[in-house]
């Protein structure tokens, strides 16, 4: 699937609710059901700057594409980073570079987080297309 297709996809399932206490409960029903991340990537080179609670992100380029990983301390922000691996992980970099992120505002998750969570999520997003951003040059340079 696309990013945008992924992207609508959640949007979709978000639709379903009216309630921004059933968005948070989908949310930590999807923070649950993260992949278990390996506790030997939870270094402080994997923790990314900027968030409230601790998140740590692991990519690795498999197939010309970027897969990653990640977990956090807070069951809410592990929900918020299960969105964005299900948004970009197993993308290419150029793809993961080029998105916009535009199910964050469809779904209304920017406006009912606290500044400081929406400020870790933005710090999320960058990480991402960071990781995506070396392993595009990476491939370039291996051309």
């Amino acid at each position: 699937m696309t990013i945008q297709e992924i992207q609508q996809q959640i949007v979709e399932d978000f639709s379903v609710f009216t309630e921004w206490l059933d968005k948070y409960a989908y949310l930590i029903e999807l923070g649950k059901a993260l992949e278990p991340y390996d506790e030997k990537n939870k270094t402080p080179q994997n923790l990314i700057e900027g968030c409230q609670s601790r998140v740590w992100l692991n990519a690795e380029l498999v197939n010309n594409k970027v897969v990653f990983t990640a977990d956090s301390d807070a069951i809410i922000t592990k929900g918020i980073v299960s969105l964005l691996i299900r948004v970009f992980s197993g993308q290419t970099p150029q793809d993961v570079i080029a998105a916009d992120t535009t199910f964050i505002d469809r779904i209304g998750l920017r406006e009912n987080l606290t500044p400081t969570r929406a400020n870790g999520l933005l710090s999320m997003v960058k990480q991402m297309k960071l990781y995506a951003i070396a392993f595009g040059e990476k491939m370039k340079n291996q051309a």
